[in-house]
């Protein structure tokens, strides 16, 4: 990165990374710690420089796990090696491993009574599991499967770490309604995936060992396109390695929920059930080694306590052919957080570096379901997020919703005042005296149909009562398509959207007191 700002009293440093020359500015301590002088080194012309390599065909959109990645992480751990920023792990190593697992279909062998049942005909495993071999003299038939407040098939029954068979549908009353809402409108445990989902739920609840799901009609919906799948190699899902599915969950046909209980279709009642059933799975899954880059500022004053900046990544590699460059989604937060981390350098190299401590973490996986974000949240926080004052998480800051065209200096903020009344405070009063960008809270809305909130790497972090804000331009026509290029880019926005996050991290950092969560949840 070259820095062209240029402040009195400044000395110039230059040193390389890989074949490129690269020079920062070094402010020396007797300037005033004004932040806006900082600020002023995020630039269009570098964030342009940046994005048009890391959303290169060359990195073949980033696809987790795959040399597209690689290439990523490099070139972000050498960005900061150059920086002289370090990483909180080790001396040089900047690299998370978050452990993912490609989990594909198994091969999955049924027998009832020594009669073997054929796979993608009269059964299907939904979801991937370990390698097992169950033998059963018994089984647990739960009629409907259904939980709820006015219906339960599981009352009296004991079904813990046991194989429960359930059915398709719910019951009805005589007048055709539903007993669980007494309307004939169908309900979450009426048809298709959101019932086997929500049938699914109660049985992983219960810690039930395996699941079998008697289901002719979506059988033979999904059984075809998994078969094809599987054969073509394309069947697999990322996933946390730790999170692998633990219950086995099964649909059958209507021929094998006979063959384990003779009249299954008009028979209701819950009870256990005499069986001969062995079930044989062979895992297909592939372990998928991934990493998160993460690089730190310790704090000149309260170092233990931590301000998150996030960005994601990786993207969605080549499908088809075509790359997905990903320049946007989330090209745009990746080379942002790089200048901010520059910015917060340049400072501490002037003496005045942060009271508290930045992390800036570009997290993996995260068009794989949130994945290195939960990793480092749920699973091995670096930083104990009791710890963690706030998390700012850019992803897609680049670009104009069609639906502001015309109107072009906002910013979406999602997540402000969810948990925290001061940090949404914090936020409208650094906008107000540094950037003057609209802050449009459209999609903060707690009915917003999109849910946004629940589908960047920030939501990892809320659930655990971090405060956090979410900066989003919302989609557009390229939203992950191979459409979205650097050359898409509107960089004069990118750059004061960036400076923003700049001085709301400025401004949590070193305010007297660490802001407080007065609308967390107790846990």
């Amino acid at each position: 990165m070259k820095k062209l700002l240029i402040i009195a009293g400044i000395a110039l440093t230059t040193f390389s990374c890989g074949t490129k020359t690269q020079e920062t500015t070094k402010v020396e301590p007797m300037l005033p710690a004004d932040p806006a002088a900082y600020a002023k080194s995020i630039t269009s012309d570098e964030l342009k420089e940046m994005l048009y390599t890391f959303a290169s065909d060359e990195f073949e959109g980033r696809h987790t796990g795959e040399k597209g990645q690689k290439m990523a992480v490099e070139y972000l751990k050498q960005h900061y090696i150059t920086m002289g920023i370090p990483s909180p792990i080790a001396e040089g190593d900047y690299f998370q491993e978050v452990p993912l697992l490609n989990q594909k279909a198994p091969e999955t062998e049924l027998t009832v009574n020594g009669v073997v049942f054929k796979n993608y005909e009269d059964l299907v495993m939904s979801g991937s599991a370990a390698t097992q071999t169950i033998n059963a003299a018994d089984i647990v038939y739960a009629g409907y499967g259904i939980e709820d407040a006015k219906y339960s098939s599981y009352r009296d029954l004991d079904v813990k770490g046991k194989i429960v068979l359930i059915k398709a549908g719910e019951p009805r009353n005589a007048d055709g309604t539903y007993v669980t809402s007494g309307t004939k409108e169908d309900t979450k445990w009426s048809v298709g995936r959101q019932a086997l989902s929500s049938k699914r739920d109660v049985a992983r609840k219960k810690e039930v060992k395996a699941l079998l799901v008697m289901d002719d009609s979506y059988l033979k919906m999904v059984s075809k396109y998994m078969e094809s799948a599987a054969q073509s190699g394309n069947d697999g899902r990322i996933s946390l390695k730790d999170k692998e599915e633990a219950m086995l969950q099964i649909l059958i046909s209507d021929k094998l929920g006979e063959a384990l209980l003779k009249g299954i279709a008009t028979d209701d009642a819950s009870k256990k059930v005499a069986s001969n059933l062995k079930i044989k799975v062979t895992s297909n899954s592939e372990d998928v080694n991934s990493e998160n880059v993460v690089a730190f500022i310790r704090g000149s004053e309260k170092p233990d306590e931590i301000i998150v900046l996030s960005a994601h990544l990786d993207h969605e590699g080549i499908k088809n052919g075509e790359i997905y460059n990903g320049a946007d989604d989330d090209g745009s937060g990746t080379v942002a957080i790089l200048e901010i981390a520059e910015a917060f350098k340049m400072a501490q190299e002037a003496g005045h570096g942060p009271k508290r401590s930045i992390l800036f973490l570009h997290v993996t996986g995260e068009e794989k379901g949130l994945l290195g974000s939960s990793y480092y949240a749920d699973i091995d926080p670096i930083f104990p997020l009791e710890n963690t004052v706030a998390n700012l998480n850019i992803d897609m800051i680049g670009r104009i919703d069609p639906k502001r065209k015309g109107d072009r200096n906002y910013i979406y903020l999602i997540g402000s005042d969810k948990l925290s009344t001061e940090l949404h405070d914090v936020s409208e009063a650094v906008n107000k005296q540094f950037t003057n960008i609209e802050l449009d809270y459209t999609y903060n809305d707690e009915n917003d149909p999109n849910r946004f909130y629940y589908r960047s790497d920030h939501y990892n972090f809320a659930k655990n009562n971090v405060p956090i804000i979410f900066y989003f331009n919302g989609t557009h026509d390229d939203y992950h398509k191979p459409s979205d290029t650097p050359d898409k880019i509107e960089y004069d926005l990118l750059e004061n959207r960036a400076r923003l996050v700049f001085h709301t991290a400025w401004e949590l950092a070193n305010r007297p007191n660490r802001i407080v969560a007065d609308k967390a949840e107790t846990k």
